[in-house]
């Protein structure tokens, strides 16, 4: 079983930027998929930005261009760099593992709030 930690969530001015961070208990080097959502209060969850095995990102539309998603399977963790945030990228933000035996898991989230 993998546990799942986001950090790297706060209150922030639109503009601004906010790294957050998922770090896993165990190894995700052979992870088939790993993914940013995010949940806004009275919405569903939605994808954010996901990335494979081999290194190919996938981005929301919204968040294309100022998101970035990174892996590093040394440190077993995933990376969302956010970068010109706006009010409406509030939300709680969690990370999903998706493991080659087809397990998911998922962290419990960290909350984004940016202001006008």
């Amino acid at each position: 079983q993998v546990q799942l930690v986001e950090s790297g969530g706060g209150l922030v001015q639109a503009g601004g930027s906010l790294r957050l961070s998922c770090a896993a208990s165990g190894s995700i080097s052979r992870a088939n998929g790993l993914g940013w959502y995010r949940q806004a209060p009275g919405n569903q969850r939605e994808s954010v930005a996901t990335i494979n095995i081999i290194g190919t990102t996938n981005y929301a539309d919204s968040v294309k261009g100022r998101f970035t998603i990174s892996r590093d399977n040394a440190k077993n963790t995933i990376y969302l760099q956010m970068n010109s945030l706006k009010p409406e990228d509030t939300a709680v933000y969690s990370c999903n593992v998706h493991t080659d035996s087809g397990l998911s898991y998922w962290g419990k989230g960290t909350l984004v709030t940016v202001s006008s």
